[in-house]
């Protein structure tokens, strides 16, 4: 089965160079609306989206995400929330305390709602023309993240999305086998193994052809080591402290 929405989504690929165009305010209001219309647990709701359009502020927020320059060059930046703020008014409204916020499991909660909203703003924005890229890096620097978006207690920016009209088309990087990423009926440990070897050798592939583009080598890498190098370290450390002043105690 094969439709206009599914071949959108199969073209995904993140956008690091964007024109000066703005977008339409009916194209941004479609994408808001798409990211509000995913459910969310209990139908809790709790996440916001925070729109940044100013450019000293995409500025400031591409210096904090790590110089990420393509942060402030497209025209639009959303930054999706994870929001207890909103809930906990719910509690004082009807006399209860509110404490799912200071559990893991509001954290997960929270995550995974705001990545479900993304999910639908990056398809909304794709099937338009329009191209993205996540930032995760938004918790690079997340107490003075909060401070500039004025974000109040019980709230934590989760992730952002880059949104623009794209210069040109990145190449698509290729995935896992399908069959590795989708298990039967239980996961299947045995075959991981070959499948990551597998696969340093169509990134290897990949990442040598970029490299022969940009004319930059230090790009030739494979999937294992790149991941490997990242996760040998909390790359954002910040994220727990700042976490903890924002009342996401992760103690129940």
């Amino acid at each position: 089965m094969m439709n206009n929405t599914i071949k959108s989504i199969k073209n995904h690929r993140s956008i690091r160079s964007y024109l000066e165009k703005d977008i339409s305010a009916e194209m941004l209001e479609a994408i808001l609306e798409a990211a509000q219309a995913m459910p969310t647990s209990i139908n809790g709701q709790q996440l916001s989206v925070v729109i940044v359009k100013d450019k000293a502020k995409k500025a400031k927020i591409a210096e904090l995400a790590g110089n990420q320059n393509w942060i402030a060059q497209a025209p639009v930046f959303l930054v999706f929330v994870a929001d207890f703020y909103k809930t906990s008014i719910a509690g004082e409204k009807n006399k209860m305390p509110s404490l799912i916020h200071e559990s893991l499991e509001g954290t997960m909660v929270g995550t995974f709602d705001c990545g479900l909203a993304m999910g639908a703003a990056i398809v909304a924005a794709e099937s338009m023309g329009l191209g993205i890229v996540p930032i995760g890096a938004v918790r690079k620097n997340p107490e003075e993240m909060i401070h500039l978006l004025n974000l109040p207690e019980r709230t934590f920016p989760v992730a952002g999305l880059v949104v623009g009209y794209p210069e040109n088309n990145s190449a698509q990087k290729p995935r896992f086998p399908l069959q590795v990423f989708a298990h039967k009926e239980t996961y299947q440990a045995k075959d991981m193994k070959q499948a990551v070897d597998d696969y340093d050798i169509v990134m290897a592939d990949y990442y040598k052809k970029r490299a022969s583009e940009t004319g930059d080598a230090s790009q030739e890498t494979n999937w294992s080591s790149q991941v490997a190098d990242a996760y040998k370290q909390v790359y954002f450390p910040a994220v727990y402290p700042a976490l903890i002043k924002q009342g996401f105690k992760n103690d129940k």
